[in-house]
């Protein structure tokens, strides 16, 4: 949060999202932040599960774990099939992998990430009360297309 806060986000940042970094950065009251970010994730209750399982029809975490074992990726303690879990396992893929596992990427992002966090993201949007986590879903969402059309791109050459 520190470099949201502080607005030094925009500089690493990979695409042009000034407005959207911006808001966030207008946007960084904890407290606030803490409770609705609860509210949407957290529990049984919550308004907007995190987790592939609770989105895709007879998935479950076993299988995503499974897929990501497989291929070499680590994953961690927590829940394989989160957002968060998910796009680090995309993160760690292309910083470590070998050129043959685009592919494997690819199948990352096609199966496991884009079928249903779109519609994730857009219940984000629909349910938070802050404007940090109704900024927070577009951002993710242009950052998760923008790594798709990369990939997409790189198949093409």
């Amino acid at each position: 949060f520190t470099l949201i806060r502080e607005g030094k986000l925009a500089a690493s940042w990979p695409l042009e999202q000034d407005e959207l970094l911006a808001r966030l950065q207008k946007s960084c009251e904890m407290q606030s932040l803490a409770t609705d970010y609860n509210a949407l994730f957290v529990g049984e209750a919550c308004s907007v599960p995190p987790y592939r399982s609770a989105w895709v029809e007879g998935s479950s975490e076993a299988e995503v774990r499974a897929f990501l074992s497989e291929h070499g990726i680590p994953t961690g303690e927590g829940p394989a099939d989160h957002l968060g879990s998910l796009l680090l396992a995309a993160s760690w893929l292309e910083d470590h992998a070998a050129e043959d596992q685009t592919e494997t990427l690819e199948l990352l992002f096609a199966d496991y990430i884009l079928p249903w966090c779109g519609t994730m993201l857009g219940k984000v949007e629909a349910h938070a009360h802050t404007p940090f986590w109704r900024t927070m879903a577009p951002l993710t969402r242009d950052a998760i297309a923008a790594m798709w059309d990369e990939l997409q791109e790189e198949d093409e050459q």
